[in-house]
């Protein structure tokens, strides 16, 4: 009896299998990559597999989740208009900056995420925790009308508390203050502190919060953007999440080195447009941007010479992967050097084929990782990866000083791109992103000169210490790479 029940499982669990593996090649559409792998750890463990997959590979690409009103749709497209048709003439104001050569690229982000070009920014650069939350929670202090804070984790210990402590004494003093978090990266925040920072006047909301208690049926696609704007005016964007851990205060992970922008100017206003959308989707407040709150939260800004600045954000409710073909057309359009640094360097088929275009063109690039996981999968597959490009000649960095988490691109001394967005698959299709590309050479510069300090921080893992990798190590990344689409 017990046998017989057994067989009929396996054989409703077989066809639930065949089903789902016909449904994931016929009618899912899915990336090739992400297709073999789903379809590898299904056969391979079919019942977990089976579960992963309801879990985690919803297609969110035809859902509405940020959406217009009527107005703010006849308004914006005006702007885009207008905007496609004064490049020309931004480029006779302003000269001398690097936009001629990017021209193409500034329209690409026009026409495929309606990212308007300011160039009357100024750009603050932070690389440690200390200096980014005391510049964050001064200008938070300055506030005289709004201060919007999303951010994709929020711990419960003391920056947090600090973070509370600021937001609550605003709200009291009669400012708008919204704060916006991801539902699983907040969901240790304590109810007595939401209640406290709501009862003063502030307003919460949460990224796609579950509808089970223990169970949430969209938690592989997360809102892993850090943005904070004060008074439509200043605006901070970058890799930088609330906690100590961003302090250097966790003993495992040591020092965090990270890179964060504070961005004064009309850049501020996209990141506010950003702000806003999010917040629609994520709490039970309709925000009317009509011409009554035009100007409160799009104040006038003066129109100065400054860094060019696009925000271009991304996720999986579009089928274009908006930052990472940024990426590309940064990466083609190299012609000396191309500098990367990221946590994880998971890249698919298109990004790791333009990097060794460059390489056999003869452009120098570098890229740098951190010493130590935070995921050890990510971990060794971002080995696996690297390795490949050093046979191609690429310059790997393996960053010694504590844990590197920066998301940045620097291209010739031109044009640069700092943001939340990892190079790595899960970045480019599965998270909500947000990344600033900055077409100043002042800025590049300076990221330049940062990655060249981080250097000597760093243990450069070249040809020789790649090949002598032990055979447990090759394997680890072997395994780890087949199922690098799915991490």
């Amino acid at each position: 009896m017990l046998l017989g029940i057994t067989v009929i499982l396996t054989a409703i669990f077989f066809i639930i299998n065949i089903t789902l593996t016909f449904t994931i090649i016929f009618l899912e559409r899915k990336n090739p990559q992400s297709t073999y792998a789903w379809l590898l750890f299904l056969w391979m463990v079919p019942i977990i597999g089976f579960l992963f997959y309801i879990l985690f590979s919803q297609n969110l690409t035809k859902r509405k989740i940020f959406r217009y009103n009527t107005p703010e749709n006849i308004q914006y497209h005006h702007l885009l208009r207008q905007q496609q048709r004064s490049l020309s003439r931004i480029i006779a104001i302003d000269p001398d900056s690097p936009i001629e050569k990017y021209r193409h690229s500034i329209e690409f982000h026009l026409n495929v995420s309606e990212s308007l070009y300011t160039n009357n920014n100024t750009v603050d650069i932070f690389t440690d925790g200390y200096q980014k939350f005391d510049a964050l929670f001064h200008a938070m202090e300055q506030a005289q009308s709004s201060i919007h804070v999303e951010y994709y984790i929020i711990k419960n210990d003391t920056l947090t508390a600090k973070l509370f402590d600021v937001l609550t004494r605003k709200a009291l003093e009669g400012i708008e203050v919204r704060l916006l978090f991801d539902a699983m990266g907040g969901r240790y925040l304590p109810p007595s502190l939401l209640d406290g920072f709501e009862s003063a006047g502030g307003k919460i909301g949460v990224f796609f919060p579950s509808r089970f208690k223990m169970l949430n049926l969209r938690v592989n696609y997360r809102n892993h953007r850090k943005i904070v704007v004060i008074d439509g005016i200043t605006g901070f964007v970058g890799g930088f999440n609330i906690g100590n851990e961003y302090l250097g205060l966790e003993k495992k992970m040591g020092y965090w080195r990270d890179t964060h922008l504070k961005i004064v100017g009309s850049a501020a206003y996209e990141l506010q447009h950003r702000f806003l959308l999010d917040w629609r989707a994520s709490s039970n407040e309709e925000l009317l941007i009509d011409d009554t709150k035009l100007n409160h939260y799009f104040p006038t800004i003066p129109q100065k010479s400054g860094a060019g600045i696009q925000i271009v954000s991304s996720g999986p409710d579009n089928i274009n992967q908006q930052i990472k073909q940024g990426f590309l057309r940064m990466i083609n359009t190299a012609e000396d050097y191309i500098l990367i640094q990221s946590p994880y360097f998971v890249p698919d088929e298109s990004i790791l084929e333009a990097l060794k275009i460059a390489l056999l063109s003869g452009i120098d690039v570098r890229i740098m990782i951190p010493n130590k996981p935070d995921h050890i999968f990510i971990y060794w597959v971002t080995l696996a990866y690297v390795g490949e490009l050093i046979e191609y000649g690429a310059k790997i960095f393996i960053y010694e000083n504590g844990f590197l988490h920066a998301k940045t691109i620097v291209v010739d001394d031109s044009v640069c791109s700092v943001g939340s967005c990892n190079f790595d698959i899960r970045s480019f299709r599965l998270n909500f992103e947000t990344n600033a590309f900055i077409y100043d050479r002042k800025v590049a510069t300076k990221l330049k000169n940062i990655f060249v300090e981080d250097i000597k921080k760093c243990t450069y893992y070249n040809k020789e210490l790649y090949r002598n990798r032990s055979r447990r190590v090759k394997i680890k990344e072997s395994i780890s790479r087949l199922f690098s689409p799915l991490l």
